[in-house]
């Protein structure tokens, strides 16, 4: 499985110009998982200079999720406990924007699932 595809990686590099034009607080375009144990990545954008660069909240699974960059050659190099690549959520769709993924995450130590708004 391709890790970002194509749209993706266009919808990320957006953002990551708008980010270096000023503050910004997009929906996460992509989400990464480790099938075999509790990592999750949501990328909200790619460093238009540095395209292995990306930003989002990153959870490794040991009760702090955090925002921070993060090198897209280090998460493919991930493994879990049966030594399965990292995979990309084919069905995720952001329901809110990266901040409200971050006040979840800090509320329930991982990152979760925001509600729709209707």
């Amino acid at each position: 499985m391709q890790l970002i595809t194509k749209e993706q990686t266009a919808a990320l590099l957006a953002n990551g110009a708008q980010s270096a034009k000023g503050d910004i607080d997009p929906y996460p375009v992509v989400k990464l998982f480790t099938p075999d144990a509790q990592a999750t990545w949501l990328l909200t954008e790619l460093d238009p200079s540095d395209r292995d660069l990306a930003f989002g909240l990153c959870d490794l699974g040991l009760g702090c999720p955090e925002l921070g960059y993060v090198r897209l050659s280090e998460i493919r190099e991930v493994r879990g406990r049966l030594r399965l690549p990292v995979e990309r959520d084919q069905w995720f769709t952001a329901a809110g924007p990266l901040s409200a993924y971050a006040a979840a995450a800090r509320r329930a130590e991982r990152i979760v699932e925001l509600e729709p708004v209707a």
